[in-house]
């Protein structure tokens, strides 16, 4: 992956570093795109499309821990490194405990940053390459062809729609935790409006309907979040 191709979320409250930073990057080749606190960040990330997320650690309105830990209920793969003035050992293990892959220190070079951006992009890669391959899954008794956008259950076959089985995967994806609607929305709509709001909540139904057939398969609405997937695999 080229860096040209690579999206960056940022978050950094100090507006000097912040600017300095995207400034860096995006001369580097990288689209980097800026929120000053975790609240910002994580509409930012809503809208979908980043490869590596870069968040500094403490940040008024929302801290760049409870913006790691939100992002990971919706993403699972995605880089995410700390930057972060304390150099505490626990703070170290908090960061690595929410799921980051990376945390560096401040003060730090703009050249330690890219390595680091580098090498964790490196690790990523294949996983997300081996996740983008699966493309048979099973969900409870069913068989979900994603490539073939099929849903069989005692050879009995569905036929899904695009949106049904780019919805029904990103479920599969997130199976057992909440998949965040609007996050959802961005993906797979291109826009979180009232209008493919609506659309979704409709796809949704068809897909409880579908998978009803499975007593032991669940697809519940969390309120005010998004959705869940209650189904083994």
């Amino acid at each position: 992956m080229s860096a040209e191709k690579i999206n960056v979320l940022l978050t950094e409250d100090d507006p000097n570093l912040g600017m300095l930073l995207r400034e860096y990057l995006n001369a580097k080749g990288y689209t980097t795109t800026l929120a000053d606190n975790g609240k910002k960040g994580y509409e930012e990330f809503s809208k979908g499309g980043f490869d590596i997320c870069i968040l500094d650690v403490m940040m008024p309105v929302k801290d760049g821990f409870t913006l790691a830990e939100e992002i990971r209920q919706t993403d699972k793969h995605i880089p995410i490194i700390f930057l972060t003035a304390k150099s505490m050992k626990d703070d170290k293990l908090k960061g690595f405990g929410v799921g980051a892959d990376d945390y560096i220190t401040k003060p730090f070079s703009m050249d330690e940053l890219l390595m680091r951006m580098q090498a964790v992009l490196r690790r990523s890669l294949p996983e997300t390459a081996t996740a983008k391959k699966k493309a048979v899954l099973t969900v409870g008794n069913f068989i979900f062809d994603y490539d073939r956008q099929t849903l069989e259950i005692d050879g009995e076959e569905k036929r899904l729609t695009t949106k049904e089985a780019d919805l029904l995967h990103m479920l599969c994806e997130n199976r057992f935790d909440v998949l965040d609607r609007n996050y959802a929305l961005n993906k797979i709509w291109g826009d979180d409006n009232y209008f493919n709001s609506r659309s979704m909540d409709v796809y949704i139904a068809k897909l409880r309907k579908y998978l009803s057939l499975d007593p032991e398969v669940e697809l519940v609405n969390v309120h005010g979040k998004g959705f869940k997937l209650l189904a083994k695999e």
